[in-house]
């Protein structure tokens, strides 16, 4: 065990850092309001597929996934599983619609349909997701960073916001002209790197428990149950599979800052290749990344379990493991797996919430007021980063995360709506029940819980939808 010399944790940071902001070179040089919004429709598919691969799993993914396996197995891969056939919706039924109203803010096909009210609806919606989830992303990014610094850089609100407000004047600076068409390319150097952290990190550990090929797997086994049949669990099987379907249809199809990316490829039939794609590489990626879990899971059983090393938590092992026993340059690897998935996650956040606000609240594509909105975006992730530090426990990052995901209940069911049905919605109607149907949600899975013993998971977001559906039914009439 040792402590990581910060003279490698400062060149790993400035090292890609100095990457990023050659790539946001090459690609602004040039670039006006349509580079930033929709990378001048010109972004190679196969390209946008591999860079989706590493946008699809955050800095969280990337330390609590392995962490995870430690109490859950791989119950995780039903729920990737159904991923592949929420791509294959997306491409089929959203992404046609998309570009045949030639969309730059997915958001505006809700004006079309409902009218104005419904279009701010599910553009704040989009809005408050985007900025609790990218924030608790960044925020424990940074915690790990602080982790990784000595003395009395390890703690304290006045460091953990120096690190904040470096970090997000860097991803500000970076996305400034080239918006989403450096997002695309930063995504590549993010899949890139964070397969590379893991692929080494198992090299590693082999090496240390002089392991390889057929006898790594079978000490890795007793780590590797698919399924729980257990229907009352949230990770049951079929309510994994099910959810994985309709979270992809949400936080992907009606979610603008993946979307926004798709809608950058030259037509059609390049955007729907790289849907199919990706379905395919990002089952083949997380089983990877859950191997390295169980691998990890094993090693630090090796080393006497969690408390023996102090931690407290599951998503502590990663880290905890690679800043103390892995060799500096596999520390290094890690750290620059890590720094790979923060940057353009929370870049694209920042990207896709300016472009909302100016299409779809201020109708401009001015670039004066875009740099205003793209300034006050960060300032207001910033603000968001340290009360979260202020007041942060386990039960407070649950909670956004738990909001986060039931406020794409309201975008699934207005979106479904307008598709399935011809009928004409009372637009003043629609903030009422975005608010409402994950309010009702709320109660219903608490009760569910209490009384029934009974977890809907990641179910949740269906009935959200559906609840969401039914309101804009009451609240509409025939064409």
């Amino acid at each position: 065990m040792h402590e990581f010399p910060l003279v490698w944790f400062l060149v790993a940071f400035v090292s890609y850092t100095a990457l990023l902001f050659l790539v946001s070179y090459l690609t602004s040089r040039g670039a006006g309001s349509g580079s930033f919004f929709s990378g001048d429709r010109k972004a190679p598919w196969p390209v946008v597929a591999y860079g989706m691969v590493g946008a699809s799993i955050s800095g969280v993914s990337f330390i609590s996934v392995p962490g995870n396996v430690w109490v859950q197995n791989f119950f995780y891969m039903p729920m990737v599983l159904g991923f592949v056939v929420g791509y294959i919706v997306i491409a089929k039924a959203l992404l046609p619609l998309y570009y045949r109203k030639n969309l730059t803010s997915i958001y505006t096909y809700l004006g079309e349909r409902f009218g104005d009210k419904s279009e701010k609806t599910g553009t704040v919606v989009f809005m408050v997701s985007r900025l609790l989830g990218a924030a608790v992303r960044i925020f424990v990014v940074i915690l790990v960073f602080q982790s990784f610094l000595p003395g009395k850089w390890g703690s304290g609100t006045l460091e953990f916001a120096v690190i904040a407000a470096i970090f997000l004047v860097l991803l500000y600076l970076y996305t400034y002209r080239g918006g989403v068409k450096t997002i695309i390319w930063t995504d590549v150097l993010q899949t890139t790197f964070m397969l590379l952290a893991v692929g080494l990190t198992i090299h590693f550990i082999s090496k240390e428990m002089a392991l390889s090929g057929g006898a790594l797997v079978e000490r890795a086994r007793s780590y590797t149950a698919w399924f729980d049949w257990d229907w009352s669990h949230g990770t049951n099987a079929v309510k994994q599979f099910v959810s994985g379907i309709f979270v992809t249809i949400a936080m992907t199809g009606l979610d603008q800052s993946m979307m926004q990316k798709n809608l950058a490829c030259k037509d059609i039939k390049a955007a729907q290749k790289n849907m199919y794609t990706t379905a395919g590489i990002i089952v083949a990626v997380n089983l990877f990344f859950l191997m390295m879990g169980a691998l990890l899971c094993v090693y630090t059983n090796g080393l006497g379990g969690l408390e023996a090393l102090g931690i407290t938590k599951t998503d502590q092992i990663y880290p905890t493991i690679a800043s103390r026993y892995f060799s500096v340059g596999a520390g290094v690897i890690f750290l620059i797996g890590l720094i790979s998935a923060a940057y353009p996650s929370a870049g694209a956040a920042l990207t896709s919430i300016t472009t909302s606000v100016c299409v779809d609240f201020l109708k401009t594509e001015d670039a004066r007021s875009r740099k205003r909105v793209h300034a006050l975006t960060a300032v207001a992730f910033l603000v968001i980063i340290v009360i979260l530090y202020i007041v942060s426990n386990d039960a407070v990052i649950n909670l956004v995360y738990k909001l986060a995901s039931y406020t794409y209940g309201p975008l699934l069911g207005l979106f479904f709506f307008g598709i399935l049905t011809q009928r004409r919605l009372r637009d003043g109607a629609a903030p009422y029940i975005a608010v409402a149907a994950p309010l009702l949600c709320l109660l219903l899975n608490t009760a569910g819980k209490r009384w029934l013993g009974f977890d809907l998971g990641f179910s949740l977001l269906i009935v959200n939808g559906l609840l969401t559906y039914i309101g804009l039914l009451i609240f509409s009439k025939k064409k």
